[in-house]
């Protein structure tokens, strides 16, 4: 049939690896890391198992194999991705965050950037190597970032502005960015690159006036800030960064103009992987209630999963579970088809699972009742992660949706073309709907 959900010996091997790295290595330093307040100090204890996944191949595996990476189908990321997660998606996220950074290099970028800032990635001895995607920006008035395609000038839409000046061959960075992931590297003095979305033409709107820039490490005019201190998924760096005229060579600029197609073509690769991650959260909270409910008899003779509402329960959160892996495994599968040209699908295994999998984690903290409550056991942690999903990674309401949006409300549109896994362009013509509201008035 050539619909399949068996996994090949080799796939079974890289979930054995994956699931073993996360048990053993990861899982005996995650307690330590999410409990500790200072959040840069968190991020460095988790350290040593980013070096072994590094190692591993779990960092960068999904870098093309022409630049030293290892070429992973976007299917092979899903089976490795739940494993870690189902331990820690925070710890995840660090290491797909250098996918998020450096994909859109290999998509958009000169074949002299790609050989020297991916093949720098892929072969770092040390393990080490981190980069950074840096597009959120603090929230005001105007301000953040859902609205990068917004068709109006700068203040709106993005607001780190990157001037040329072509006198010394420089882009010249002014501004603010707050959320990004990893880019203040494991001592607060920047990853190796980070990879900045730019406003290069502030008279211009978001589908024109967006450009991505690598900035590297050691930059002069760039403050990494404490990390952000967040409620779930800890182990995680989001930083605050503030660039006062920092200059970068104009050499490291690419995709001008066309900012806004990496950050829609970014978040697309990444929906899958943020959605089997929350199956992951949900998967290990499942499992534990599953057996608190064959054990726990909260006072009576038998086992609470001899009650209707609990069986009940438990039997919906299976099936979400199922249901949410499936979706997720189909839009990994379309984005495999189409060089990761799968953004509407893409947001709905991001959307539909994330949202799917937090009221999959609260009904088994119902099942377990108060006692869900107790840090001594793992679902208060999982609800603190899979609440992080619907609002993070080009969030829900702000990003993803629009996008579907976006493709769906397409005049050539076909409703059963990702059904039948037909190819579906996305255009700048799909980019902006919802960003220009008309005025209101009372």
């Amino acid at each position: 049939m050539a619909i399949d959900f068996t996994l090949t010996e080799e796939q079974k091997m890289v979930q054995k690896t994956a699931r073993e790295f996360s048990q053993e290595v990861l899982k005996p330093l995650v307690a330590q890391a999410d409990a500790e307040p200072d959040t840069q100090k968190a991020f460095q204890i988790i350290k040593p198992a980013y070096v072994q996944a590094y190692k591993l191949g779990f960092a960068m595996g999904f870098l093309p194999k022409q630049y030293g990476g290892g070429g992973v189908s976007n299917v092979d990321l899903q089976i490795v991705a739940e494993e870690i997660c189902a331990v820690d998606p925070g710890f995840a996220c660090i290491l797909l965050v250098n996918g998020l950074g450096l994909l859109p290099l290999a998509w958009f970028g000169s074949e002299q950037q790609k050989k020297k800032w991916i093949g720098e990635a892929t072969g770092d001895p040390t393990g080490e190597y981190l980069a950074g995607w840096v597009v959120s920006e603090p929230a005001g008035s105007p301000g953040g970032t859902a609205n990068f395609d917004h068709p109006g000038a700068h203040p709106v839409g993005i607001g780190l502005t990157a001037t040329h000046d072509k006198a010394n061959g420089e882009y010249v960075l002014k501004g603010q960015k707050y959320w990004p992931s990893n880019a203040g590297g494991w001592d607060l003095k920047g990853a190796n690159v980070n990879v900045v979305v730019v406003r290069t033409d502030p008279k211009r709107g978001g589908k024109e006036g967006l450009s991505v820039i690598l900035v590297p490490r050691g930059t002069p005019g760039i403050r990494y800030n404490q990390p952000i201190s967040k409620i779930g998924q800890r182990l995680e760096q989001n930083n605050f960064i503030e660039f006062e005229n920092a200059r970068v060579p104009e050499e490291n600029v690419f995709a001008v103009g066309n900012g806004d197609l990496v950050i829609s073509k970014a978040f697309t690769w990444s929906g899958p992987v943020a959605g089997i991650a929350a199956v992951a959260v949900a998967r290990t909270a499942y499992e534990w209630a599953l057996n608190w409910a064959k054990t726990y008899t909260a006072g009576g003779r038998e086992p609470i999963i001899h009650h209707q509402a609990v069986g009940y329960l438990l039997t919906d959160v299976a099936m979400s579970i199922e249901a949410c892996r499936a979706l997720c495994w189909k839009a990994a599968h379309y984005l495999d088809m189409y060089n990761s040209e799968g953004h509407a699908i893409g947001a709905m295994a991001k959307v539909f699972s994330g949202e799917t999998m937090f009221n999959a984690v609260f009904k088994c903290m119902q099942v377990v009742g108060v006692n869900a409550l107790d840090k001594l056991n793992p679902l208060e942690k999982c609800l603190r992660d899979v609440v992080v999903f619907p609002l993070y990674d080009a969030g829900n309401m702000g990003m993803q949706r629009r996008k579907i949006w976006g493709v769906i409300a397409d005049l050539n549109f076909d409703p059963r073309a990702i059904t039948d896994s037909k190819e579906i362009r996305f255009k700048k013509s799909m980019e902006g709907w919802g960003t220009a509201t008309a005025n209101l008035t009372t």
